[in-house]
């Protein structure tokens, strides 16, 4: 992936992808600022569901070892994954072992984030999304754009010519009316759902005193992935982890709200392990590290494990909404993609070194966030790692021994007045100048202009 700014420019120049990112990200936005004000404690919420999150992150390795034990006792098995090529191929394994070749999926972060239906197709397993919005995604060989809605960046006319192109079974008379689209992909993925032996599932928790897993969704094909297959296996990373059932009064009221603007949300699927002549016979569950760890050794950037992919900070974001999230290269985008995907990748490629500046640090985000994630925090903290070119490194060491004393500054401003010639004729870097307005230094400083006022 190229630079975030590279990769923004085309985004930010299609007008209809900017009409539909406005429209659903505003009618998102509206919904949940009126869900949240029905709740009169949601600070007390906010607070709470921070102060659980950071409890169970400082005692994160003993909760882990507490879930694999209860699940483990309830007839599951534990896998441990260092990282994406591990998970990938531990899940490849397991599917292989059922001698079946096709699998069905629960939405899942984080198989998106390791790449786990490209490695099944590389060994000859094809994986079907059950998803609406997912299967819209996959249908077009497209990426997902949003953490809540990820073909957000598709109208409903759009989405109507890839069923009619890559769905066998859409009716030819088919329209663009939403309940019209529901019908053909629910015909479509009912055959799916009757004939899978093997599911593929994400969870957004895991209750270590118990060893129960949760997923919540909104379209009931959840619920037909987790309880009609032969073999469920869910990939979890390692922060999804709460120490008690108890926990979730939190979480269940923060979640929905928070993300679809809906008091509850309408399918809440929990599974402890396996239970003869009820659901899955084997159950398998894979623990994600995938630079996890790395994130949690940082003080400042641990925060980010606190999220819950709510996608809230993406739907008030300005940045998100002109350049949507393809240009972010990640299967999180946004203001948590920004601060998340730099830390466990690294911060090495072209892409994950421009996130942390991908944004205009106007707080937004940090209000939306249900579990108060410091986002502009992260994104400062971010921006002293990321690489400096020579240039940039060398003004900004000028910069920082100017301002060290009021009479470096004073000289500095008086050097400047005295240039205004100069200035207007001087070429800024393109990477200010193209989106940037950079102003002439004024005639008399405000040091100045102060002395001359008091006289």
């Amino acid at each position: 992936m190229p630079s975030f700014p590279e990769a923004a420019r085309g985004a930010v120049a299609d007008t209809r992808l900017r009409a539909n990112l406005a429209h659903a990200t505003g009618t998102i936005r509206r919904r949940r600022e009126a869900a949240v004000a029905e709740l009169p404690d949601w600070p007390e919420l906010r607070d709470a569901a921070k102060q659980i999150k950071d409890h169970t992150l400082e005692h994160l390795g003993h909760y882990l070892e507490l879930l694999e034990e209860r699940v483990t006792a309830a007839g599951g098995t534990v896998h441990w994954a260092l990282d994406a090529a591990e998970a990938n191929a531990i899940v490849t394994r397991l599917v292989r072992e059922t001698g079946e070749s096709e699998v069905v999926k629960v939405k899942s972060m984080a198989t998106q984030e390791i790449g786990l239906n490209e490695a099944l197709a590389e060994a000859g397993i094809t994986a079907h999304e059950t998803d609406l919005a997912e299967l819209i995604v996959q249908l077009d060989d497209d990426l997902p754009s949003h953490i809540l809605v990820p073909a957000i960046h598709k109208n409903r006319a759009e989405i109507r010519e890839i069923f009619r192109r890559e769905m066998p079974s859409a009716p030819e008379d088919l329209t663009d009316d939403p309940a019209a689209l529901a019908e053909a992909a629910r015909r479509h993925l009912r055959a799916k759902f009757l004939s899978a032996k093997v599911a593929v599932s994400g969870a957004n928790f895991a209750i270590a005193e118990t060893g129960t897993v949760l997923v919540v969704e909104s379209e009931g094909n959840g619920r037909m992935c987790l309880t009609l297959p032969d073999t469920l296996i869910t990939v979890m990373g390692v922060e999804k982890l709460l120490p008690t059932a108890r926990d979730l009064e939190v979480f269940l009221q923060l979640l929905p709200r928070s993300s679809t603007a809906e008091r509850m949300n309408p399918y809440t699927s929990a599974w402890t392990g396996v239970h003869p002549g009820d659901g899955p016979r084997a159950f398998h569950l894979v623990l994600l590290d995938n630079g996890r760890t790395a994130t949690h050794a940082d003080p400042v950037g641990r925060q980010a494990l606190r999220c819950i992919r709510c996608s809230a900070c993406l739907n008030v974001c300005p940045v998100y909404a002109r350049a949507g999230g393809h240009a972010y290269g990640s299967p999180y985008p946004g203001p948590i993609g920004a601060i998340l995907s730099p830390q466990i990748r690294g911060i090495g490629s072209d892409v994950d070194a421009s996130l942390p500046f991908a944004s205009t640090l106007c707080g937004a985000c940090y209000e939306a966030c249900p579990v108060a994630i410091d986002i502009p925090e992260v994104l400062v903290h971010l921006r002293a790692r990321a690489p400096k070119k020579p240039g940039e490194r060398l003004v900004m060491t000028a910069a920082g021994w100017t301002l060290r004393t009021p009479g470096r500054l004073a000289l500095a401003q008086y050097a400047a007045s005295r240039g205004r010639w100069f200035a207007r004729r001087l070429r800024f870097p393109r990477a200010w100048a193209d989106t940037r307005d950079v102003p002439v230094p004024p005639a008399r400083s405000f040091r100045r202009w102060w002395r001359e006022e008091q006289r």
